[in-house]
């Protein structure tokens, strides 16, 4: 069983920064893909960064977010720069693999799998 730990939400003003992190402990063979997730209230979830075979940003937070990973640690982190309201969400970690056709990737129905962390809340004020 694979367990998925989201930390380092919180509060920031427009302009800030925050540090997510997410460690994955259990059984993670066959995993390829680290992938952060977001979703605003009202809102449908959207992939925001990920890294394994490959490494894309939405475009909404290209040149302002930036994914990592320790594999040491089988940790990744999303250091997020210049928050604006926008930003505001539940973000979720999730690792998984695609189908066979696609690579890492940010749209959630491309993956054969997905385990998925409880979320953190980012909440950015104006």
């Amino acid at each position: 069983q694979v367990q998925v730990v989201e930390s380092g939400g919180g509060s920031a003003q427009a302009g800030g920064s925050l540090r997510l992190s997410c460690v994955v402990s259990g059984y993670t063979m066959g995993t390829k893909c680290m992938v952060w997730f977001r979703q605003a209230p009202g809102q449908e979830r959207e992939g925001v960064a990920t890294t394994g075979d490959s490494t894309y940003y939405a475009d909404s937070v290209k040149g302002r977010f930036t994914i990592s990973q320790d594999s040491a640690k089988n940790a990744v982190y999303l250091q997020m720069n210049s928050l604006k309201p926008e930003d505001t969400g539940m973000y979720y970690c999730a690792v998984g693999s695609p189908y066979p056709l696609f690579g890492c990737g940010l749209t959630a129905r491309n993956y054969l799998f997905l385990n998925w962390g409880q979320g953190t809340q980012v909440t950015v004020s104006s």
